[in-house]
């Protein structure tokens, strides 16, 4: 009988009688019990024992494959990372480089600051995550998230308050621990940002300066931490310490800067600017000397703290989107039509082209009529905002004669004008039009129009009218604050054109000098001194009165030093809406300070900067 299984048999032998008796009666047994003796093997293909075997073989060869990658290709990535679970590199603490004024007052300093951080390798429960997220006012659910993104350690938060670090100091969550930092403040922020600028994350997730001081200093005043290594056994157990470097703080600086005049200085232009209604102005005080820049004020401004890390961000949002854009440093960077405190600087240069003499007298009848080229019919008048009658040069710098100017800029009947292409020379020569150096970021060229350029760039010529224009400081010359006050520098000094600087010293953390910023001067002599002494003289005039019944700046007289001005109202694109400037220096036999105000958009023939100049050097001279 065949059957899926194979049986064993006996060898052959007797059987007796009473064994087969014997087996049918257990072989019924069985049948009872549903058992049988019957025993099957089933012998192992021999398909299975060879695939087995190759597998076996297989995972050998895996084993051997993956041992020898790690020990050859491998060796490198895997003995460094061995180290790094060994080895911890920790950052030694220094301090950014600080900022003083040129009294010593520091006005930017670092504050100690407290981050949270979590090593990713020790992520403790979810109950402490949720715990955390609260204590810290975050979303969990979004909280979550970003620390399964991010991996090594995690900067969870920046600066954090003094009531938060208290919470995490004493509850020791696993994984989180408190790193000692130091954030960047800035005493009286929105006084000096415009100088100072502000700090932010630059390429290399650090600190870094952004704007003003903090940018154009960086290298000086950059920090380099110092590095311990410390070795730990598997269980975390510190074994050694290793120096590595040591720590060097940035370096600092002493600034051209007197703090309490840059004070004065918003002060007064914000009280200027709630009674006359305009909304935005500039200041900018030199030392004639030197150049340097004893105060630099743009308003509307901002306060620079706002930029440090852990600061409010809802209001520093606020700032970046102000229409009246604070962020933009007008005294640099904003272009104006000067109006009439071009003036001394076209007197300076028709005397030093000798087309006129300085006594020589100039009749003023309010305007002049200037008639059409090709068509007699046609007559254009060019007024003056008074009548001044007979002129010379230093009673039209004093009264600020219109026509006296148009005639020895753009000539008028027999008198010779200097014309369109020397007046942008020797404005030029006077720093307009061109960077002054100022060593902060933004700075703006400025611009001279002149004959090819309007041809090119409006497809019309240039016309007399246009020279007149700019001989009193109207139409498309665009120049910054500073470059005016550049320009009265040099008239102040004798003829020294310097370029501004606002830092004076690099200084040690004990204050010792390291390097003097030596004053940089761009030319000088390219007006002969006893014409600058001249245009002086009338810009005297303007003060005191003196041959000048009209006198622009007689209110300054008042003060308690000898002081020189000029100022000046530029028609703007709005109907009765000027810029207002005053450009002024003190004292006038040895001037130590130029001071030039510009008091944006004031509506109708307001006084603006005069005032606030007054109220400026009064303190500077008094306090």
């Amino acid at each position: 009988m065949f059957g899926f299984r194979s049986r064993r048999y006996r060898k052959t032998q007797d059987i007796e009688p009473q064994e087969i008796f014997l087996d049918k009666l257990a072989q019924k047994r069985e049948e009872e019990f549903g058992m049988s003796e019957r025993k099957i093997e089933v012998p192992l293909s021999k398909k299975i024992i060879k695939g087995s075997f190759f597998f076996i073989i297989f995972i050998i060869i895996i084993l051997f494959s993956v041992t020898f990658y790690i020990n050859v290709f491998g060796k490198k990535k895997y003995t460094a990372l061995s180290d790094d679970n060994k080895f911890i590199m920790y950052s030694i603490k220094a301090d950014r480089g600080v900022i003083y004024d040129s009294k010593g007052n520091q006005i930017v300093s670092n504050k100690p600051s407290f981050d949270l951080l979590l090593n990713k390798k020790e992520l403790p429960e979810e109950s402490v995550l949720r715990e955390v997220s609260e204590i810290l006012g975050y979303n969990y659910d979004e909280f979550r998230k970003e620390i399964d993104r991010l991996e090594g350690t995690i900067l969870i938060s920046e600066n954090i308050d003094h009531e938060t670090l208290i919470l995490m100091e004493s509850k020791k969550f696993p994984g989180f621990y408190i790193e000692n930092n130091s954030v960047r403040y800035y005493e009286d922020g929105s006084v000096y940002s415009d100088i100072i600028g502000y700090m932010g994350m630059g390429e290399k997730e650090e600190y870094v300066g952004k704007d003003g001081i903090e940018k154009v200093y960086e290298d000086v005043l950059k920090k380099n931490p110092g590095k311990i290594k410390v070795e730990r056994d598997v269980r975390g157990n510190i074994l050694s310490k290793e120096l590595v470097s040591y720590p060097e703080p940035g370096k600092s600086l002493v600034l051209w800067l007197d703090a309490g005049l840059q004070k004065k200085v918003q002060e007064a232009l914000l009280a200027i600017l709630e009674k006359t209604g305009a909304k935005k102005a500039v200041g900018v005080a030199l030392n004639p000397k030197t150049g340097g820049v004893l105060a630099l004020v743009s308003i509307p401004t901002y306060d620079n703290n706002l930029f440090t890390k852990g600061a409010d961000q809802e209001a520093l949002n606020e700032l970046l989107i102000d229409k009246q854009e604070p962020l933009f440093n007008r005294a640099i960077s904003g272009l104006y039509p000067t109006g009439s405190t071009i003036k001394p600087l076209i007197a300076s240069a028709a005397l030093q082209e000798e087309i006129i003499s300085y006594k020589k007298d100039i009749m003023c009848k309010g305007e002049i009529a200037v008639p059409h080229k090709y068509d007699p019919d046609i007559t254009y008048y060019h007024k003056d905002w008074s009548t001044h009658g007979a002129t010379d040069m230093r009673k039209a710098i004093a009264e600020s004669c219109n026509v006296y100017f148009y005639t020895i800029g753009g000539g008028y009947k027999d008198q010779e004008g200097l014309g369109p292409t020397r007046i942008k020379k020797y404005v030029e020569l006077f720093g307009w039009g061109n960077k002054t150096g100022v060593d902060i970021p933004g700075e703006a060229d400025g611009f001279i129009p002149y004959p090819s350029w309007k041809e090119e760039e409006k497809g019309e010529p240039w016309f007399d009218g246009d020279t007149y224009n700019l001989s009193i400081g109207q139409g498309d010359i665009g120049v910054t604050p500073l470059q005016v006050a550049v320009a009265y520098s040099a008239i102040a000094n004798n003829g020294t054109l310097y370029s501004p600087k606002i830092v004076k010293e690099i200084v040690d953390d004990n204050k010792n000098v390291l390097e003097e910023i030596s004053p940089e001067i761009i030319r000088k002599d390219f007006i002969d001194p006893d014409y600058l002494d001249i245009v002086r003289q009338g810009m005297r005039w303007a003060v005191t009165g003196e041959n000048s019944p009209q006198a622009s700046s007689i209110t300054l007289n008042s003060l308690p030093v000898d002081v020189v001005s000029k100022t000046g109202t530029a028609q703007t694109a709005i109907t009765n809406v000027y810029h207002n400037w005053a450009g002024v220096f003190a004292p006038y036999e040895d001037p130590e300070i130029v001071l030039v105000v510009m008091i944006e958009s004031v509506k109708d023939l307001q006084a603006a900067a005069l005032p606030a100049a007054k109220d400026i050097l009064q303190y500077y001279f008094t306090e």
